[in-house]
């Protein structure tokens, strides 16, 4: 499904129990600097990602100073992030003007908060130019905080160089049959520079049978619930998204990479380096 972007005005754009995602939360709000947020998510746990900005984040008893490095876009700077514990108030205070994401996961416990800083960053790159696969991945909550979360992934990925495909070989995750696939509902907000480029992204529900495709822009929202999602950029323009994994019934990620195309595995540098990130 496709959300165009639209003025949110500071909602949730996938809200809890969603109808098509339930295991996932998205909200993106904008605060003027010296504004602030306050929200809660019974039975999600959420991350607090400033897009652009810097933010101060009380939660859990804890405060967190100085959140955000990143000036005109995403592009700008490393990402920074706090996690937020199931069913525990959150405020987010403006120190400059942002646009800040809270990416959120269906789990029931309520565990610690914690701040992700830049140097804490798992990052991997994979792909090649020549394979049109390139691209580099900052996990904020990746393999490092395993222990620490209960069901979220959250992660930025980015398009290296101009143009290509990201998410190849198509893979899917929408059927718990451990250990050959888990369940992850799975959200993303696209980002492209210049930000009037554009891209695609599939959703092949069966294998070799045609599937549906959309024209993504800046600022939209894809919501994967089930099938194969490979997306791509126009050559000339880099992309990047911001991705949500919620697990139904463990954190790690076992990708299922489709069977028409799963040969090219061999064919992309790193493409198993990245798949060990997802845990």
């Amino acid at each position: 499904m496709h959300i165009a972007p639209f003025d949110n005005r500071n909602r949730a754009i996938v809200d809890m129990e969603d109808a098509l995602v339930p295991l996932v939360y998205f909200n993106r709000i904008r605060l003027r600097a010296g504004e602030s947020f306050d929200y809660r998510t019974p039975g999600y746990e959420t991350c607090v990602v400033p897009a652009t900005g810097n933010v101060t984040v009380e939660t859990g008893g804890e405060t967190f100073k100085g959140i955000g490095n990143r000036g005109v876009d995403v592009w700008d700077g490393e990402p920074e992030g706090v996690y937020v514990p199931t069913d525990t108030g959150a405020r987010i205070t403006a120190l400059t003007d942002t646009e800040t994401f809270i990416a959120g996961a269906k789990f029931a416990e309520t565990l610690r908060p914690f701040a992700v800083r830049a140097a804490d960053l798992d990052m991997v790159q994979y792909g090649s130019d020549d394979t049109k696969t390139h691209r580099k991945i900052k996990h904020i909550l990746g393999t490092k905080y395993h222990d620490r979360v209960g069901r979220l992934l959250v992660s930025e990925l980015f398009t290296v160089g101009a143009g290509g495909w990201s998410g190849f070989p198509s893979h899917k995750h929408d059927t718990d049959r451990l250990s050959e696939e888990t369940r992850h509902d799975e959200c993303y907000n696209f980002r492209f520079r210049p930000n009037y480029g554009s891209g695609l992204q599939m959703l092949q529900r069966v294998d070799n049978e045609p599937g549906d495709a959309y024209h993504i822009v800046d600022g939209s929202t894809v919501l994967i619930d089930k099938g194969y999602h490979p997306c791509c950029v126009l050559p000339g323009y880099e992309m990047y998204y911001f991705t949500i994994l919620g697990g139904q019934s463990q954190r790690s990620l076992k990708q299922y990479f489709q069977p028409t195309h799963a040969a090219q595995l061999r064919t992309i540098p790193g493409i198993m380096d990245m798949v060990a990130k997802f845990k």
